[in-house]
């Protein structure tokens, strides 16, 4: 169990399997910069997240920008949309007559990643909520802006477990507040954060040693 000053914030496993400095860079040392498509993204959640709206629709109570978090593993976030579909093996809501069950959608900019990070992201959300509400969740969605359509994600136990793997890393980075190094490549030019990190620079010094130096110059 985790303390709460120890949660780590969902939205961060994009960017640590984007980039491990990137993730430390915005959560360990608190830099960001906007660029296209984070405004972008921003738009589109801002459009899914209306908090304290719940609405009925036939057998589906939905529930928008849920907040939600696992002291078990140490992470807390919110879910842009959770959909409670009735159903008799689910839990119970307050105010609603039958049983339901969580499954939660995540919106997301563009089209569907080769690399997992969207996908642990939702299931970060699904693990929350089962912890939460105490019950189990075997699938949710992401809704891409760019196909606009739903991708049905099946939460597997080895979901679960790369999802485990990559929080135990990041709090191992975050307890020790250490910003990795990485190699370089051709995602850098797609960063927000290019400009801060400094690339070019960090095989041979550290940003922070970088700008004291600057500054005394």
């Amino acid at each position: 169990m985790y303390d709460e000053q120890d949660f780590l914030m969902i939205s961060g496993i994009q960017h640590f399997l984007f980039c491990r400095r990137q993730w430390a860079l915005i959560h360990i040392e608190q830099q960001w910069h906007e660029n296209v498509l984070t405004l972008e993204g921003q738009y589109l959640h801002e459009r899914a997240d209306q908090p304290m709206i719940r609405e009925k629709r036939k057998d589906k109570v939905i529930v928008r920008a849920l907040p939600v978090q696992s002291p078990t593993l140490g992470i807390t976030g919110i879910c842009d949309v959770v959909e409670f579909v009735q159903d008799l093996k689910g839990i119970s809501l307050a105010g609603e007559e039958g049983k339901f069950i969580p499954v939660p959608i995540e919106y997301k900019h563009g089209k569907p990643k080769i690399e997992p990070s969207d996908i642990l992201q939702l299931t970060a959300q699904a693990v929350c909520l089962e912890e939460m509400l105490v019950c189990e969740i075997s699938e949710g969605y992401i809704y891409y802006n760019e196909t606009r359509r739903r991708e049905k994600i099946v939460f597997t136990e080895d979901l679960r477990a790369n999802l485990k793997k990559n929080l135990e890393e990041m709090h191992g980075y975050w307890g020790r507040k250490y910003t990795p190094k990485v190699k370089t490549g051709n995602f850098c030019k797609k960063c927000s954060l290019q400009n801060i990190c400094l690339p070019k620079l960090m095989n041979s010094q550290t940003v922070k040693s970088y700008l004291e130096r600057r500054l005394q110059d």
